[in-house]
C-alpha cells in the first residue's frame, strides 16, 4: 500500500446542486468479500462538507463507471489522507481505474426498492416486481449489511409462500448471466449440504461425462463447512477459470468442476449468503431459490437433488424433507427445469475424509476402484449418477445404476476425470501418500460398545478449528463409522493440522465433544433413503 500523499486534486466542496466532490482514489488492501467498502478521512474537508455519514452510502464514479459502497470513517492518515477516497479490494477492482485516479464522490439515493423491503418487514405478501426490485438492488450493491440482514430476516421470519419463493428464484436468474449450451440436455446435481465428505459431484461428473451427457458443473467454496466441491477439486487442479475457457473445457470434454464465481450466475445469491451464514439462517424459501437459481443460470435442463436425512443433517424427518421436495419442484416446474429429488442419509459423514485434502485422497481412490477406498461414498455417487444418466432418452429406466458401475469400474470415470483436471490446469497431488497437515492426535472412544450416533455438525466444526478448509491439508480421518464395534481407548478419528494453535483448538472442541456417541447397535438411528 503506496504511503505517497503527495499528488492530490483540489477538493470541490459540494452543496445546494453543486457537483460531486473530487477525490484521489487509494486502494485499500482489505478484502470486505462481497460488501463494497469506502474509506474517508473525517477531517477531509468533502466529508465535512458533504455531511457525510459513518456506513451511509455514497456513490463513487470514474470514467463513465459507478460503485455504491458503504462508508467508513478512518483517523488514521498511513490507511487514508485528506483529500483521497479508499475503496476495498472488490470496490476498487470494480472501478477499474488506476491508483491515484481522480472520482468523485455524492450521497446516494436509497434504494428503489426500500419501500418494498419495510412492506415485507410489515410482514405483507410481495409481487414479482417486488422481488425483481429488491433483487436488482442487491445485486447492484445498493444495500448495505444492515438493509441485507433485514431482508434475510424477514423472509426468514415470515416464510416466503411458494409463489414468492418462485418470484425471488426468477428475479435472482434475471439479474446474472445465462449460459446456453446450446444442447436439449444439460445435466447437473445439487445437495442441499450439511453432510461433511460428501463429495458426490467429483464422481458422478466424470461418470456422465465418460457417458456423453453434458455436465457442467460450477460449484461453491466453504463458508461454514470444512470443504466445498471447489475447495476439494482445487487440490487436483486450477477452478477459477474465465467464462470462456470454462466453456471451451465443457466442450471438449463435456464436463467441468469449476469455482462459480467468475460466471456471475445468480449474483444477488452471493450477496445474501454474505449475510445469511454468519446468522446461521438457511430459510427454506431462501435455499431454493439460491439453489435452482444458480442452476438454471448455468444452463442446466435436468438437475438431480440430494436432500440427506439425519439426526444432525440440515433435514431431521421425512415430513420436513417431503415439505421441502413439494417446494423445489413446485419452483423447478414453474421454472421449466426436470428435477429429480433423491431422500439420502444423513446420518454421518460421507467417505473417509473431512476436508479438502483428505476427500480428494478418497475421491481418486474411487475412481481408481482402490480396495481402500470408502464404499459408502462410492455407492452413493453410482446411485446419483444413475438417476443423472437415467433422464437420457436412449437409457432405460432402472438400468442408471448399473451403467454408472460399468464406467466407474471400467476406468472410464477415471480417464474422464484425468482430461478434465489436465484441461483445468493439473496440480500435483499424490492420493497415495496425501500430505496432510504435519501435527495430529488420536480422539479415542470413551467406553465399549458400537458407534451409535456421529455428530455431523461438530465433526465439521472440528474440522474446520483444524484449518481447513483454507489450510487444506487439514482435516478429520475417520476411522470408525455407525455400526461399528470400537473398545475403550481405540482411536475414533484422526485430527491433522498444520499450524499448533489450530491443532489446540481442535483438540479443546474434542474435548468439549468428540461428536461420536457409543452405545448398543440396537441405538443405531434409522435410515432414510430412497435408493
Amino acid at each position: 500500500m503506496s504511503e505517497d500523499h503527495t499528488a492530490r486534486p483540489e477538493v470541490t466542496p459540494v452543496g445546494n446542486g453543486s457537483p460531486p466532490s473530487r477525490l484521489a482514489l487509494r486502494r485499500v488492501l482489505i478484502d470486505t468479500w462481497h460488501e463494497n467498502v469506502a474509506y474517508m478521512h473525517r477531517d477531509c474537508e468533502v466529508y465535512r462538507a458533504e455531511g457525510f455519514k459513518a456506513l451511509s452510502k455514497v456513490e463513487v464514479r470514474s470514467n463513465g463507471r459507478s460503485v455504491l459502497a458503504t462508508l467508513n470513517v478512518v483517523d488514521d492518515v498511513k490507511l487514508v489522507a485528506c483529500g483521497e477516497l479508499g475503496l476495498s479490494k472488490s470496490a476498487f477492482a470494480q472501478l477499474d481505474v488506476a491508483d491515484g485516479h481522480t472520482v468523485t464522490v455524492a450521497q446516494a439515493e436509497p434504494p428503489a426498492s426500500i419501500g418494498a423491503l419495510h412492506r415485507k418487514l410489515g410482514g405483507e405478501r410481495l409481487g414479482q416486481e417486488d422481488f425483481r426490485a429488491i433483487v436488482h438492488d442487491i445485486s447492484a450493491h445498493h444495500y448495505s449489511k444492515i438493509e441485507l440482514t433485514a431482508f434475510v430476516v424477514a423472509t426468514h421470519r415470515d416464510e416466503l409462500d411458494r409463489e414468492e419463493v418462485y418470484f425471488l428464484t426468477q428475479a435472482m436468474v434475471e439479474a446474472g448471466a445465462r449460459l446456453d449450451w446450446h444442447e436439449p440436455l444439460v445435466v447437473d446435481k445439487h445437495c442441499i449440504g450439511g453432510i461433511p465428505g460428501n463429495r458426490t459431484s467429483m464422481l458422478v461428473v466424470p461418470i456422465v461425462a465418460a457417458h456423453g451427457m453434458l455436465c457442467p458443473k460450477t460449484s461453491s467454496r466453504a463458508i461454514t463447512s470444512p470443504a466445498g466441491t471447489a475447495d476439494t477439486m482445487e487440490v487436483l487442479a486450477e477452478v477459477e477459470l474465465p467464462i470462456e475457457r470454462l466453456q471451451q473445457i465443457v466442450q471438449q470434454h463435456r464436463g467441468c468442476l469449476a469455482w462459480g464465481g467468475t460466471a456471475q450466475l445468480s449474483p444477488a445469491d452471493d450477496v445474501l449468503i454474505s449475510v445469511e451464514r454468519p446468522l446461521a439462517l438457511d430459510a427454506p424459501g431462501q435455499m431454493v431459490a439460491s439453489i435452482l437459481s444458480k442452476k438454471i443460470a448455468a444452463g442446466s435442463s435436468h438437475l438431480v437433488l440430494d436432500i440427506p436425512i439425519g439426526p444432525t443433517a440440515k433435514v431431521r424427518s421425512m415430513p420436513e424433507a417431503q415439505r421441502l421436495r413439494r417446494l423445489f419442484e413446485y419452483v423447478a416446474r414453474r421454472m421449466k427445469l426436470a428435477l429429480d429429488v433423491v431422500i439420502t442419509d444423513g446420518r454421518q459423514p460421507i467417505g473417509q475424509g473431512i476436508g479438502p485434502v483428505l476427500e480428494a485422497r478418497d475421491v481418486m481412490r474411487v475412481l481408481e476402484n482402490d480396495p481402500h477406498a470408502p464404499m459408502d461414498l462410492r455407492q452413493k455417487a453410482l446411485r446419483l449418477a444413475g438417476r443423472m444418466l437415467e433422464a437420457d432418452p436412449d437409457v432405460r429406466g432402472g438400468d442408471g445404476y448399473a451403467i454408472a458401475r460399468d464406467i466407474l469400474d471400467s476406468g472410464r470415470a477415471l480417464q474422464k476425470m484425468n482430461e478434465i483436471i489436465d484441461s483445468q490446469g493439473r496440480r500435483p497431488f499424490d492420493h497415495h501418500h496425501p500430505a496432510l497437515g504435519r501435527l495430529s492426535f488420536d480422539v479415542p472412544a470413551r467406553g465399549t460398545g458400537v458407534v451409535s450416533g456421529i455428530d455431523n455438525l461438530q465433526l465439521a466444526r472440528i474440522a474446520r478449528l483444524a484449518g481447513a478448509p483454507k489450510v487444506p491439508e487439514a482435516g478429520v480421518d475417520l476411522l470408525r463409522k455407525l455400526g461399528e464395534t470400537v473398545r475403550d481407548g481405540e482411536p475414533l478419528y484422526r485430527v491433522h493440522a498444520s499450524y499448533p494453535a489450530d491443532l489446540e483448538f481442535a483438540r479443546q472442541a474434542c474435548a468439549r465433544s468428540s461428536g461420536y456417541q457409543i452405545g448398543r447397535a440396537e441405538d443405531v438411528p434409522h435410515a432414510y433413503v430412497e435408493f
